[in-house]
């Protein structure tokens, strides 16, 4: 679905992303993790084509980006990190408005807008909307062409734990449908919980490209803690993981059936950021 090779892009007479490559499949969704100002963003716009002007190769839907007429336009969603929609309009008729511009069979309106329980506020005015609620709309916005590819800018920013579920069951969806979602997030929970792969974005290079699961076992857990009641008071301790077959006490309690709780401690996907990258994510 998407090939990039050699990609290079600059704003400035100095290079911002160079020779970067990667592909991603049909019903893959794939996450850019990556600080502010790292090039998320801009690759973002570049695979969409909003920015002209790059170096390589970037080949969307079987064809170079740059190459692509209104056509490419029909297969593809976009939800913009900051909602775009008509304030004067309510969320009905922004859904009517943006679907008049497709030529394809759309999705329901109310179909979609009582997925992410907006229909109670469907006839108000967007400029009376929370952050939240046009979050959501620009999601709906992204889906109403019922796209092959579904780009995406931070689509829980914003959002209540309820809504943020909700949207993220509903990209899931779209994968088991094999849609394509490309996920740009400074949230790495959203990545690991979502993506079949993540970049992580830094300075304009891949630093690292993989499954969740991959890079996260590649540094393995590094300890495990336990807790047990002793004179009626609980206490606690951790071992290293590689370890635990040395510790006579965690083997004790085993065998007499004391623990109250054990965990191992994975780290996670920012964890490992700041390993590969030296950067925090935020």
């Amino acid at each position: 679905m998407i090939e990039i090779e050699g990609l290079s892009f600059s704003y400035t007479k100095q290079p911002f992303i160079e020779n970067m490559g990667f592909s991603v499949s049909k019903g893959e969704i794939l996450g850019f993790l990556g600080p502010s100002g790292a090039g998320k963003s801009t690759l973002h716009k570049i695979l969409t084509g909003q920015l002209g002007g790059y170096g390589g190769s970037v080949r969307v839907l079987g064809k170079e980006v740059k190459s692509h007429g209104r056509e490419f336009y029909e297969r593809i969603g976009i939800d913009f990190e900051f909602p775009t929609l008509y304030e004067k309009l309510t969320a009905r008729q922004n859904l009517r408005f943006f679907g008049s511009l497709y030529a394809l069979p759309l999705r329901d309106n109310d179909e979609l807008l009582g997925r992410l329980e907006l229909t109670q506020d469907a006839d108000k005015k967007v400029s009376d909307y929370s952050k939240g609620m046009k979050s959501r709309l620009s999601f709906l916005r992204a889906l109403i062409n019922d796209p092959e590819i579904l780009f995406l800018d931070e689509p829980t920013g914003g959002l209540d734990p309820a809504n943020a579920r909700i949207m993220k069951n509903m990209i899931l969806e779209e994968k088991t449908k094999e849609k394509t979602v490309i996920l740009t997030t400074h949230n790495m929970q959203d990545a690991q919980e979502l993506c079949d792969r993540v970049a992580f974005i830094v300075n304009g290079s891949i630093a690292a490209l993989d499954t969740p699961h991959n890079l996260i076992m590649r540094k393995g857990a590094a300890s495990l803690s336990y807790s047990w009641l002793e004179a009626n008071v609980e206490h606690s301790a951790e071992c290293p993981l590689d370890q635990t077959g040395g510790d006579l006490r965690l083997q004790r309690l085993v065998v007499e059936g004391r623990l109250l709780t054990v965990h191992s401690a994975e780290p996670n996907l920012g964890d490992i950021f700041m390993e590969v990258t030296g950067r925090a994510l935020q």
